[in-house]
């Protein structure tokens, strides 16, 4: 066996020196959706106020509704660590103090995200501020006095994957200042649940928890579970289980209206489900132990609400909603808009009016369930892989957990990216996502157990191409034949289509779209018999597929050679072959033995450097670990300087374009590196603090999978592409735009504030970034290719360091009249394809580059085509100019007209020549101007009152000829030339009135001896 060592970096100062972040601090991310909402673990409401509420999303942050879920604004972005939201309580007596309690705590062992404390804002949610308990990692409940929001109680769930000492029941009496454990069990038990007595805030009930997370199972259930209670404010407990099954698991815990009366939920074999007692924990008696939905997958749900007037009244959450109105004896599903239910708010005034958090994001009812309000306005899906083709505009696809695959489109028609702009395309939830980026019409995406199917798009089906078709549910993974991860891996070749791979322990190709399979691997993964039994225990299976261990966890192809394939499990083993699948190597990673393989980049530019990120934090470590090798896996150096520790990476992708430039997206963000990851920097820029799990780089533009945000897209990768250490020293700088597509989606950069229902559009046009060492004013112009101007931009401020602009593709606007209802736009028209030059003047610097502007890709249009339609709007808008100048003229002529009249009368002038000629050019000039534009429409409808003007009916036919893509139709030609004939006439009579008419006044102004009446230009 080769020696393999682990080479630290050692780089040259130069390539050390991190980036100045300023030089691309223009650029920003856009959330492209889709509006469907991801897992929310955490709700609280405003009894004082029942249209506003709060939800905790995974992965996600706080969200926060005044207007009872029509929309939902996210109030943490910016201001905290992490982003999973694992409880939030809003203080009775003061609704302005919020505490949020930070970590996912279902205890799922993918797509989960660790916490790092509380947080609290005492302004309803504008401001938050880190008050400690960091190493709690899940927290569950928050409790607050009703009458002092300084005393609040925190349940911590604590560490998923590890034991620790950082659990149990936090108390603080100032306010989150300090902190005191007033319980704790041991290093495995952590607080599921907190309950207070509504009558009495001294009484507290706490249900612990006893569980560990291992790679292959989870474990639910133990001594440290059960159910403790204080009667002074949390400074003593007891434990009350009795009437509880020995063994029992997870617990939720809840006090009616009557505080003698107490729910519970309980994990236990035979004898688990609702108990309740009536001597306030004294004893408990099980009502109801034959509704397995009441307590099906435990470890995941397992929560209880009791009504807070009525004691008979409880819910229980868990894959479904169950309400009883009989004490707990007899159950009824109450129909939520998504399965999978967390969490439970109870208006203590009114308990019809509820808001409840499941895997679909939060919703609100006011009539106990009967109704809810919508989960499509909330962008906070949880995404694995992602993918995107080659269409334009480009599609991105991935899997969302809790929901279906999403094939979206990066850029839409209209104000934004909607419903309409979406769709599944087979698989599920955990998909990995594959198919001919040229030609997708057939998309491969996989599902738990292995499941894959085919997608067509022309009829919208899916069928199952799976190897070994089979869905060995709950059953041990070693009796299965094949062990397929979660988010097993799918991927077709780049350079055959109809090859497609497929992993479970061994990696499967189909050279025949899936129809027929052939084994190319041994297994390769570390198996071992005590990593393969059932899912979870001691007292509940779990079989969905999440705990199914030693499986491949990532298959990466070489763009340079087909033949040369990368493979990595879920338990530290990462293989390479170079002929094919025929013979593979071993390849070692230092000290990743039992480490999670969760991506691979083998390099655009040199085959033989490969890029590795593994993941441990299922053994509890989070810290991060990516690796590069040179020399094709024989040494690897750890390259993750500048990247914070407990911030585990998830993917790195080198830039096709720029060798050593690198992508990376880890639990909190994404980062770049100049230098071949020698160095790392923060690329957040307006990214919120979210899981980035994957990265995907299309032409210049990388686009972001997310686990609790969606899919983010960071539009043109130019300013990094470009970048040098020098720049940061130059006064000026504009960096080479990319080649702009002459393709115009609604939104863009402009506008008001976000859409709360709709995925942000590109900007239409051309980017152009540049960076000044001072800020000040910045004119940009564009050229055509004969140097004559184009566009000119001239009310930018930019502010020191990188700026980005855009240019819509089009021409100056013709001149307005101020004060002119103008129906339809009047922009500039549009440029046709073709090379332009940008000149930036900023500083007393002028810079210059070239734009390269192409036709829309979809669009059949010739050069003649769009030859003639430029030169057709060229006249019209030319025309439009024309009139819309001549009336601003007019209109100046006859205020000066006006303010002679006035002061000749001021003066005491007697000259009735001068009035009546005065009078009769100032009537004139007004019907003049009333056939030119129609001064008394206001708004789209007035325009049906008051017949259209020749302003108008020129406007109208810019429109319709500029919104055709180059074609220009006989129709509007000849409505052309006919405008153009009533422009001739009423130019002549314009010319007329400035011209000697305007003479002959102001030789009755002379004879007065007051000043002439001039024309403006």
């Amino acid at each position: 066996m080769p020696k393999f060592f682990l080479v630290f970096l050692a780089a040259s100062a130069a390539l050390a020196q991190a980036v100045p972040e300023s030089l691309y601090q223009g650029m920003q991310w856009r959330n492209i959706g889709p509006f469907r909402g991801g897992r929310s673990d955490a709700v609280a409401g405003v009894p004082q106020n029942p249209r506003l509420y709060y939800f905790g999303a995974v992965g996600g942050g706080l969200w926060k509704t005044e207007d009872a879920g029509i929309n939902w604004t996210n109030i943490t972005d910016g201001q905290l660590k992490t982003s999973s939201v694992g409880a939030v309580s809003v203080a009775p007596s003061d609704p302005n103090v919020i505490y949020l309690g930070m970590g996912e705590n279902d205890a799922r062992g993918v797509a989960i995200s660790h916490g790092d404390g509380v947080y609290k804002s005492t302004d309803a949610g504008r401001t938050w501020k880190h008050i400690g308990l960091p190493a709690t990692r899940a927290i569950s409940r928050i409790r607050i006095h009703p009458t002092n929001p300084d005393v609040v109680y925190v349940a911590a769930q604590g560490a998923t994957f590890g034991p620790t000492k950082d659990r149990g029941v936090y108390r603080s009496k100032d306010g989150g200042a300090t902190w005191q454990n007033v319980l704790f069990v041991d290093e495995t038990s952590g607080a599921a649940e907190l309950a207070m007595d509504p009558a009495n805030p001294r009484i507290l009930y706490a249900s612990f928890w006893d569980h560990l997370r291992k790679p292959w199972e989870i474990r639910s259930g133990g001594p440290g579970s059960g159910i403790y209670k204080s009667t002074d404010g949390g400074d003593t407990w007891k434990k009350i289980n009795e009437g509880l099954p020995k063994l029992v698991g997870k617990i939720g815990i809840s006090v009616s209206a009557n505080s003698q009366r107490l729910y519970a939920i309980v994990e236990a074999d035979p004898d688990g489900g609702v108990y309740r007692s009536d001597n306030a924990g004294a004893t408990w008696q099980l009502m109801n132990a034959s509704n397995w939905g009441l307590k099906s997958r435990s470890w995941y749900y397992m929560k209880i609400f009791a009504d807070t007037k009525n004691p008979d009244v409880v819910w229980v959450l868990n894959a479904s909603v169950f309400r009883s109105i009989d004490g707990g004896r007899n159950w009824t599903q109450v129909p939520t808009p998504h399965g999978d239910n967390h969490d439970l708010w109870i208006n203590p005034n009114d308990p019809n009016n509820v808001v409840e958090a499941n895997d679909g994001g939060a919703v609100i009812s006011f009539d106990s369930g009967r109704s809810w309000s919508t989960q499509e306005n909330q962008p906070t899906a949880q995404f694995y892989r992602v993918n995107v083709d080659d269409r334009f505009p480009y599609w991105v696809y991935a899997g969302q957990q809790d929901n279906t695959t999403v094939a979206t489109k990066s850029a839409a028609n209209g104000p934004g990216i909607g419903w309409k702009d979406w769709h599944p395309v087979g698989g599920c939830e955990s998909a990995w996502v594959g198919f001919d980026p040229k030609n997708p019409g057939k998309v491969y995406a996989t599902c738990y157990q292995g499941q894959i199917t085919e997608y067509n798009d022309d009829t919208s089906s899916a069928r199952d191409v799976q190897e070994y078709p089979s869905l060995p549910l709950a059953l041990p993974s070693r009796e299965m034949k094949f062990r397929y991860n979660w988010n097993a891996p799918t991927l077709v070749s780049s350079s055959n289509p109809r090859v497609i791979y497929h992993a479970s322990q061994v990696l499967m190709r189909s050279e025949n779209e899936g129809r027929t399979w052939t084994q190319i691997s041994p297994d390769l993964t570390h198996p071992d018999d005590k990593t393969q039994g059932y899912g979870g225990g001691p007292i509940t299976n779990e079989g969905a597929g999440g705990e199914v261990y030693d499986t491949i966890y990532y298959v990466a192809e070489s763009t340079k050679d087909k033949n040369t394939l990368w493979t990595g499990s879920d338990d530290g083993m990462v293989h390479m072959t170079r002929d094919g699948g025929k013979n593979w190597k071993k390849v070692e990673l230092p000290g990743m033995a039992d480490a999670l393989i969760n991506a691979i980049e083998v390099s655009p530019h040199d085959p033989a450097t490969v890029y590795i990120v593994a993941t441990r934090y299922k053994w509890n470590d989070m810290a991060p670990y990516i690796f590069k090798s040179t020399d094709a896996g024989t040494t690897w150096t750890k390259i993750i300087d500048g990247i914070p520790a407990d911030n585990w990476a998830h993917v790195v992708r080198e830039d096709p374009e720029k060798k050593d430039l690198l992508y990376a997206g880890t639990e909190t963000g994404v980062f770049v590196s100049f230098n071949g990851g020698a160095k790392w920097q923060p690329l957040q820029l307006n990214l919120p603090i979210t899981p980035v799990t994957d990265l995907k780089i299309h032409t210049a533009d990388l686009v972001a999978a997310t686990s609790g945000r969606a899919f983010w897209i960071l539009d043109d990768l130019a300013p990094l592409r470009q970048m040098t250490a020098g720049i940061a020293q130059e006064p000026v700088h504009l960096f080479t735009p990319r080649t702009a597509i002459r393709a115009f989606f609604g939104g863009g950069f402009e506008g008001g504030p976000p859409s709360t229902t709709l995925g942000k559009n590109p900007p239409a046009g051309a980017i152009l970034d540049y960076s000044v060492a001072k800020a000040g004013p910045v004119t940009i112009e564009i050229l055509d290719a004969a140097g004559k101007p184009v566009r000119k931009i001239s009310n930018l401020t930019a502010k020191a360091g990188m700026n980005r602009a855009t240019w819509d593709l089009r021409y100056d606007t013709p001149t307005v009249v101020p004060g002119i209802y103008q129906f339809g736009s009047l922009k500039g028209r549009k440029v046709v394809p073709g090379t332009y030059q940008v000149r930036l003047t900023a500083n007393g610097e002028t810079r210059t580059a070239k734009v390269e502007v192409q036709k829309d890709p979809r669009v059949s249009a010739t050069p003649q085509q769009f030859a003639d339609q430029n030169r057709l709007l060229s006249e019209i808008d030319g025309q439009i100019d024309e009139i819309h100048k001549s009336v601003n003229r007019m209109r100046a002529v006859h205020a000066q007209v006006d303010e002679v009249l006035k002061r000749a009368k001021d003066a005491g002038v007697d000259s009735a020549a001068l009035q009546t000629a005065g009078k009769a050019l100032a009537d004139k000039l007004d019907a003049e101007e009333d056939q030119l534009v129609q001064k008394r429409t206001v708004d789209g409808q007035t325009v049906i009152n008051f017949p259209t003007k020749l302003s108008h009916h020129f406007t109208a036919l810019h429109n319709f000829v500029d919104d055709a893509e180059a074609d220009v139709t006989d129709g509007a030609r000849v409505r052309a030339a006919d405008l153009a004939k009533v422009w001739a006439e009423r130019k002549s009579e314009v010319a007329s009135l400035l011209g000697p008419q305007l003479e002959a006044f102001n030789k009755e102004v002379a004879a007065a001896k007051l000043a002439y009446v001039t024309i403006p230009k």
